[in-house]
């Protein structure tokens, strides 16, 4: 970790890579951007997966003052981590031959037929506890109209994976066990409230003449504002309809991994380890003895002995993690590889059939409906995970590293 304080710093920032020269330009500047804002507490912190984002980095955390950005939040409220163990040996499955393939292959299918991915929903409304306790209550009071259409789309979301870097792995540890891992957030159902209320923010920074450059795209809102109020209340609901998305998609997996191991070998699977983390969101905790709104965005969060998964790319390493509570990070650590190339970046980069070939030579099967833009998420186009966690290794400790074996991807 090295410090930032310079001509362009109000506040310092703490970068866990081993130099300036690491970190890309565009990210730069937008932590210098943050370092400006009166409102923060004790420093900017970046974690060693740091990229540029809309407004703040990825991989980026801050503590603010009685003080809330939706932008430092992001658009996929609550997108984070889902993780099961198992009793399987991927050695005992890997070689049962099925009518649909390998077993393994028989499973990632049966998998994507049942997880709407993409931009896909399910055709009929679907169980969801958190839309169902939170619908009758905002519907008495609210008066954001169009979120309030977004709850009933949501019965219609939950349990589905979506697009881009979103996933469900099937993953062997270094003993030898068969696991599951899932990437998913809040659906379309987080970007909206993030939009509405970025809005929102944008138009009373302006009335109070926030001395906050626009372009900086940090908007804020003060927390015992009316308008901080609901962002708050919309964003803790969108972190508990994406826990409850990665929930559903678990169980759906977990039916497919029973159905077809217990037939083809009789073994009863059992789970173990079970995690589920986010990593963007803000939460007030106490550091450096204040309280402060905490906004992780693509960062997760480790307090002192908390398990937590940091996932790579696909075919290459994930790991679960174990929180060191480094108040430096505010108990923060990565929240996955970090991208190097941008999405347009990596299709000019590499191909699809180089990817392809790269899963194939590894023994990954891979379960896609669109495969044209799978150079997307090629391993390539990401930090190398184990550099990262290197660079963290004062903020987690390793605790299980898992390699992909199959992989659904949006």
């Amino acid at each position: 970790m090295f410090v930032i304080t310079d001509k362009n710093t109000e506040i310092p920032i703490k970068v866990w890579l081993k130099s300036e020269e690491s970190i890309e330009k565009g990210c730069l500047e937008q932590a210098y951007n943050l370092s400006k804002l009166p409102f923060l507490h004790q420093w900017v912190s970046l974690m060693p997966d740091t990229h540029v984002g809309m407004g703040m980095p990825i991989g980026g955390v801050i503590a603010a003052k009685d003080t809330i950005i939706p932008n430092a939040v992001g658009v996929d409220i609550g997108c984070g981590m889902a993780f099961a163990g198992t009793n399987i040996r991927t050695e005992e499955i890997k070689n049962i031959q099925t009518g649909s393939g390998s077993l393994v292959q028989a499973m990632v299918g049966d998998i994507l037929r049942n997880v709407p991915t993409g931009f896909k929903h399910h055709t009929h409304e679907q169980p969801c506890n958190t839309l169902e306790r939170a619908f009758e209550e905002l519907s008495k009071y609210e008066e954001n109209a169009e979120l309030l259409g977004q709850l009933e789309a949501g019965f219609y979301q939950v349990g589905t994976l979506g697009g881009g870097n979103h996933f469900i792995e099937l993953q062997e540890d270094d003993e030898g066990y068969l696991s599951i891992m899932i990437h998913s957030g809040s659906r379309n159902f987080g970007k909206q409230i993030c939009d509405t209320f970025h809005q929102k923010a944008r138009d009373l920074n302006q009335k109070w003449h926030s001395q906050i450059p626009d372009e900086y795209r940090l908007a804020f809102l003060p927390v015992d504002t009316k308008e901080g109020r609901q962002y708050i209340n919309w964003m803790n609901l969108a972190l508990d309809f994406a826990e409850e998305n990665r929930l559903r998609m678990m169980l759906a997996v977990k039916a497919i991994l029973d159905k077809w191991i217990g037939k083809y070998t009789g073994i009863q699977v059992e789970y173990t380890m079970e995690i589920d983390c986010h990593h963007n969101y803000a939460a007030l905790e106490n550091h450096y003895g204040k309280e402060v709104w905490v906004h992780r965005k693509g960062a997760t969060r480790a307090n002192d002995g908390e398990l937590a998964v940091i996932p790579g790319a696909m075919g290459s390493y994930s790991y679960v993690v174990e929180g060191l509570g480094n108040e430096l990070s505010f108990r923060s650590s990565s929240h996955g590889a970090g991208r190097r190339y941008s999405r347009k970046g990596a299709m000019e980069n590499f191909t699809a059939e180089e990817v392809m070939n790269d899963l194939q030579k590894q023994g990954v099967t891979l379960g896609k409906l669109k495969k044209s833009d799978v150079a997307e998420e090629s391993r390539f186009a990401y930090k190398d995970i184990d550099e990262v966690m290197e660079n963290q290794k004062d903020l987690v400790r390793p605790v299980k590293r898992l390699k992909t074996v199959g992989v659904v991807k949006g």
